[in-house]
């Protein structure tokens, strides 16, 4: 299970963002539909995970995002489910959105 290994990468990251004294009152994430990523795993181990941390009062909202596929050459939509070649250029699909894993809002209390 993997999503302990991202809950301490994006736990770092707050730690490196937040300035002193700062209290961390909420994050939010932003995880892509075929990034791997098994979101209600990533809500259990961030909860198991942040207990002693900067984030141990923070909750986490997690934003999920759909794949987008489109065409490489002619920059055409890939409908979802449709087979993934461009039905105007005949090229292979890319994935345009929906891989990614990202630490999108940090909330802080500063005094």
């Amino acid at each position: 299970m993997h999503e302990y290994s991202i809950v301490q990468s994006l736990v770092d990251s707050v730690a490196a963002a937040v300035p002193s004294g700062a209290i961390v009152q909420r994050i939010e994430v932003r995880i892509g539909e075929v990034a791997g990523v098994d979101c209600a795993l990533l809500a259990t181990a961030y909860e198991v995970f942040r207990a002693g941390t900067l984030c141990e009062r923070a909750p986490m909202t997690i934003e999920r995002i759909p794949a987008r596929w489109e065409c490489p050459r002619c920059g055409g939509a890939i409908a979802p489910g449709a087979f993934l070649r461009c039905t105007s250029c005949n090229e292979p699909a890319h994935l345009a959105a929906g891989d990614e894993i990202v630490l999108q809002r940090i909330e802080l209390e500063v005094a």
